[in-house]
């Protein structure tokens, strides 16, 4: 594999996002607002790569501010990662995020209360250094068009902030635009998408196409605990809206 320098790797990235096909008008607003912050590690499944990613996420979810209205997204660019096809990417992605969550545990954080950390709960979100993210997996060998990234990528989007969009009325204009986009450019929607709280998100994470007998290759650390989350006040409908399908 041909070595790229840190710049080079997001600003491919960034021009795969401003691209016109490119369906998440959301992703596209966050770039020209510059809320879109982009980090480069070198592999998924590296130590290094892995402690790096968490203190960059802490950090980051330490200064997302759920009054602004603006779409803000993490994005980490494995740089250096070999193209693979969908299921190898997506068994680095669960041992990465399982590699994470692993240092959440290890500094006794809990999972986030407003979401469930049982991956094949329908509440399911990733809940890492204290604040719950969906996660949208890309890879050049992606089956999905608008998943097919140049580089191995994780997208961390709060999930607050989806709630946030859903109760202010922004969301289901915003849902219908990109599916709209997705059906253009792929020929069809992308088929793992789904209401929050009807099946587990973490269905969606890779981007690999799965049935009914998937399981999650994702273990809750067992010394994390789940603060109590008031499953009345977790309404389905909430389909993921940032997602580049």
């Amino acid at each position: 594999m041909v070595s790229i320098t840190e710049a080079e790797a997001a600003s491919q990235f960034l021009a795969f996002v401003e691209s016109e096909p490119f369906p998440c008008v959301g992703a596209k607003a966050a770039l020209v607002q510059k809320n879109v912050r982009v980090n480069i590690y070198d592999h998924m499944c590296a130590a290094s790569s892995q402690l790096a990613l968490y203190l960059d996420l802490m950090n980051y979810a330490q200064q997302i501010d759920l009054a602004d209205p603006r779409i803000t997204s993490f994005v980490a660019i494995f740089s250096q990662e070999p193209i693979d096809l969908e299921a190898a990417f997506e068994t680095k992605l669960w041992k990465l995020l399982s590699g994470i969550s692993n240092l959440d545990a290890s500094l006794g954080i809990p999972w986030h209360a407003s979401v469930a950390a049982d991956p094949d709960d329908p509440g399911f979100s990733m809940s890492l250094a204290g604040h719950p993210f969906f996660v949208i997996g890309m890879h050049p060998g992606s089956n999905r068009r608008a998943r097919r990234s140049p580089h191995s990528t994780l997208v961390f989007n709060s999930h607050l902030q989806f709630e946030k969009l859903r109760q202010d009325g922004r969301f289901d204009e915003m849902k219908a635009i990109i599916r709209e986009r997705d059906e253009r450019l792929n020929g069809s929607v992308n088929p793992m998408l789904a209401d929050h709280g009807t099946i587990s998100e973490a269905r969606q994470y890779s981007g690999r196409a799965v049935d009914e007998t998937w399981v999650c290759p994702f273990a809750t650390p067992p010394n994390i605990k789940n603060l109590t989350r008031d499953r009345q006040d977790d309404q389905p409908g909430a389909t993921r809206p940032v997602e580049g399908d």
